[in-house]
């Protein structure tokens, strides 16, 4: 899943503060649960990117949706080789997660090819946001797969220029792109608090990582602000 470029790491000494001061260990079983969550993500943006790169126009979209997916999957072998070190098998780990992210997917498939190019950008920023969220509290060792395996690759610039040029072009588009981005965001918030409800483990991790679930509301209000930047930048809003 694309996502924007993460902020730089802090330096070692605000690393070990970061730490030890979140109380998590890099055993808890929530760092398995959420790299099989990141893995499974991984795999289905991969089907969705091929599938979508169909109804590109043209063969550079074709090449540059096919650069995205072949990304994903580069992304999900970090995963698994995360969890094998750690003994876990990733295929039953990541099947636990189908349903929530398969259920995602079906509520937004895109019916044209700028629905896709907005779902590639906006969509799994989205996701991102929330993952890198708790990345910030993890350890480092588990931190530093999960920002690398959400980092920007690069390929999905070539989203806003083409966006921004048909909006331009375009008031129609422009309000009817605009309706599906907002889609985007309340089905990713929707998905995000299904999958917390139902993997008790988590949640804990969640919990556990800085100031918990209390502070969750403030965190979807952070998603919220981040997705209007973004909207902004393909000249939706």
């Amino acid at each position: 899943m694309t996502a924007p470029m993460f902020p730089a790491p802090p330096e070692p000494a605000e690393q070990m503060t970061a730490s030890v001061s979140s109380g998590v260990s890099a055993d808890h079983p929530g760092v398995n649960e959420l790299f099989a969550l990141l893995a499974y993500g991984e795999v289905a943006a991969f089907y969705r990117l091929t599938d979508e790169a169909r109804m590109a126009p043209n063969l550079r979209g074709r090449i540059n949706m096919a650069s995205m997916a072949a990304a994903e999957m580069s992304h999900y072998e970090v995963l698994r080789d995360s969890l094998e070190r750690r003994g876990v098998d990733v295929v039953p780990a990541m099947t636990r997660y189908a349903s929530a992210l398969e259920n995602y997917h079906r509520l937004t498939t895109p019916s044209t090819w700028l629905e896709a190019l907005v779902k590639t950008y906006v969509g799994d920023a989205l996701a991102a946001d929330f993952y890198l969220e708790i990345a910030t509290s993890l350890p480092d060792e588990v931190a530093d797969v999960v920002r690398a395996v959400l980092s920007e690759t690069g390929h999905s610039q070539f989203v806003v220029a083409e966006v921004q040029a048909a909006v331009t072009a375009s008031e129609k588009q422009r309000h009817r792109l605009a309706l599906w981005s907002r889609r985007l965001l309340g089905e990713a918030i929707t998905q995000a608090q299904y999958v917390l409800a139902d993997h008790d483990e988590l949640v804990d991790l969640v919990m556990t990582s800085g100031e918990g679930l209390v502070q969750m509301t403030e965190f979807f209000d952070r998603l919220q602000r981040t997705h209007m930047s973004r909207m902004q930048e393909l000249g939706l809003a």
